[in-house]
């Protein structure tokens, strides 16, 4: 078989998987925290028939050598942890981190899932959750006769409580994490990242300080997904899958040629 063949098979299937990725970025134009993937390619093993510096002689080496690759992978797939677009929502419960961090969510199994997404929003017991009814950790609780929340930049949390505009009550702090690699981070879907060793350990601060991003109240994070760049990488991908089907179509030629007249 035509070694051919095979090389630009593994060219086909990587850039089939580089558009799946693509193709989820776009779908999430508008999903609030959410980073784009980039995938990451690799050559595959080379078959050398020169050694490179091989002896030709006694006093003369090979300058380059033969080597014949057997194609590409897609090794892996990269969160770009760039800053979204900031959005003022007005919503008194929207909040985005502006900087590095992410917020903490504590999960029905009991471990911490770290987001970007700071459309928080109220469950019926008043305790601060996200869209899917997890909630903060630590946990915020809001009394049922608050008038109005405010969420200052260092993550303190108070209340203005009805019949007593003149005091605001503390509910809490709300702290945030950081990774030494975000990129290890696993994306488990709903908005949310797992820790891995990959990761490293959870580092956790307060907002604006150390490095942290602050809070900002009444705003959510927008995706990073940039459409013209996703769009450009679509079209570049669409061609070097066209280019790679003209091979498979021309080594198809060659055998055939072969074959009908040897």
């Amino acid at each position: 078989m035509h070694a051919a063949l095979w090389v630009s098979k593994t060219g086909l299937s990587a850039q089939d998987k580089a558009l799946t990725t693509i193709s989820n970025n776009l779908a999430n134009v508008n999903t609030t925290g959410f980073k784009r993937d980039r995938a990451v390619f690799e050559d595959l093993l080379y078959q050398t028939k020169r050694q490179p510096g091989g002896q030709t002689s006694q006093n003369t080496e090979l300058p380059s050598g033969l080597q014949l690759g057997t194609g590409v992978r897609v090794v892996g797939t990269q969160k770009e942890f760039t800053q979204g677009n900031l959005q003022v929502t007005e919503q008194p419960l929207d909040v985005a981190v502006n900087g590095r961090g992410f917020l903490k969510i504590l999960l029905p199994d009991g471990t911490v899932g770290y987001t970007r997404d700071g459309q928080l929003q109220l469950n019926s017991e008043g305790v601060v959750v996200n869209s899917s009814g997890f909630p903060l950790e630590p946990q915020i609780q809001v009394p049922d006769n608050t008038t109005s929340v405010t969420i200052a930049k260092d993550g303190t949390v108070t209340a203005t409580v009805a019949g007593d505009v003149a005091t605001q009550t503390g509910l809490g702090n709300i702290t945030i994490a950081d990774f030494i690699n975000p990129a290890g981070l696993e994306a488990v879907g709903g908005n949310l990242f797992k820790e891995t060793n990959a990761s490293g350990a959870p580092l956790d601060g307060t907002p604006g300080l150390d490095g942290f991003g602050a809070l900002e109240q009444g705003m959510v994070e927008g995706s990073n997904v940039e459409v013209v760049e996703e769009l450009v990488n679509m079209i570049t991908t669409q061609r070097a899958y066209e280019m790679n089907s003209k091979v498979v179509s021309t080594a198809d030629g060659m055998l055939q040629y072969i074959s009908s007249n040897l």
